[in-house]
C-alpha cells in the first residue's frame, strides 16, 4: 500500500488527466454516442472515490457528515443542467446566426479547438469566479459552493444553479459568439467533469512544478480556506493564467489544511440541506 500511496501521489494527476482527457477527445472525434460517454465519466468518478480511499490527503474528509445525499442532488441537478446548455446549443448558435460566420476554426485538428475553447472558457470562469468574492450578490450564490467542510471529488460542482448559470455564462459566451461547435462544447464539458474531480479531490498528490500552472487541488484547497482573506486567492478552474493576471495565484505546498481549516468564516452556520441551499441566497439580508 505505501508503494501504491507514492505512486498516485505523483502520478495520479497526470494519468487520470491524459488518460480520460485523451478518451474524450478520442471518442467525441469517432463519434461515441451520449451511452459512452457516460459511461467514462462514472468511470472517471469511480476512479476518483477509489484513490480518495488508497491515498487521502485527509483521511476525515472521506467520512461523510450528513452531506452525500445533498452532493448527489447537486450533481444530478447540475450535470443535468450542463447537459440542457449542450443541448441548446446548435438553437442558440443558429438564432444568434454565428454557426455559419466562419468565425471559428473549424479548419484546425479537434484537440486543438478544443485546447482552445478551454483557454477561453477556463479565463471567463476565473473572471466569473473572481467577481463572485468581491460583489455581494454573487457571493450569495457562490456561497453555496464554500460551505463544504471537507473536499472530495464529488463537490466540486456543488454549486447554487445561479451561480453555476452566472459562470457557464461568462465562459461560454465568448465561444459561442464565435460559432462554438456542438463536439467541441461537448468536449469542453466533459473535460470541466473531469477537471472538477481532480480539482477537488482528496487525493493526496504532487505535480512538483507543473503546480504553478495547472489548477489542481494543491492550489484549490488552498482558495477553500474559511478566512475571507486567505481563501481569496486562486480562481482559475483548468489553469492558473487568469491567476496570474490577476495577481492572486498562491501556489505554497506547505500549507496543509484540515476540516476546522474549510468553510465560511462568516456563517458558520451555512445549511447543509440541499433545499435551504438554494433557498439561503434569497434570504441573504
Amino acid at each position: 500500500m505505501p508503494f501504491l500511496r507514492l505512486v498516485l501521489r505523483f502520478g495520479y494527476v497526470p494519468a487520470f488527466a491524459i488518460g480520460f482527457g485523451g478518451a474524450v477527445l478520442h471518442g467525441i472525434e469517432a463519434g461515441w454516442g451520449s451511452g459512452r460517454l457516460v459511461a467514462l465519466l462514472l468511470g472517471a468518478i469511480a476512479i476518483s472515490l477509489a484513490a480518495e480511499q488508497i491515498a487521502p490527503y485527509a483521511e476525515a474528509w472521506n467520512r461523510a457528515r450528513g452531506d452525500r445525499l445533498r452532493d448527489a442532488l447537486h450533481v444530478v441537478v447540475n450535470e443535468s443542467l450542463a447537459v440542457a446548455s449542450i443541448a441548446s446549443l446548435p438553437m442558440l448558435t443558429r438564432a444568434l446566426g454565428t454557426a455559419e460566420s466562419g468565425l471559428w476554426p473549424r479548419e484546425w485538428p479537434f484537440p486543438g479547438q478544443v485546447f482552445a475553447a478551454l483557454l477561453v472558457f477556463d479565463l471567463g470562469i476565473t473572471l466569473a469566479h473572481f467577481a463572485s468574492h468581491r460583489i455581494p450578490l454573487l457571493w450569495r450564490f457562490h456561497a453555496v459552493h464554500h460551505s463544504v467542510e471537507r473536499m472530495y471529488g464529488m463537490n466540486g460542482i456543488l454549486k447554487h444553479p445561479v451561480h453555476q448559470a452566472i459562470e457557464m455564462i461568462a465562459g461560454s459566451a465568448p465561444l459561442i459568439a464565435f460559432g462554438l461547435p456542438l463536439d467541441v462544447a461537448k468536449a469542453l464539458a466533459l473535460l470541466t467533469a473531469l477537471q472538477l474531480l481532480l480539482q477537488h479531490s482528496n487525493v493526496d498528490t504532487n505535480t512538483g512544478p507543473l503546480r504553478r500552472w495547472f489548477a489542481g487541488a494543491e492550489l484549490h484547497r488552498l482558495h477553500h480556506r474559511k478566512e475571507a482573506r486567505r481563501g481569496d486567492l486562486n480562481f482559475g478552474l483548468f489553469t492558473t493564467l487568469g491567476d496570474r493576471l490577476l495577481g492572486t495565484l498562491d501556489a505554497d505546498r506547505t500549507k496543509l489544511l484540515g476540516s476546522t481549516d474549510l468553510g465560511i468564516e462568516a456563517e458558520p452556520d451555512y445549511p447543509v440541506g440541499y433545499i435551504d441551499q438554494l433557498a439561503r441566497p434569497f434570504r441573504a439580508a
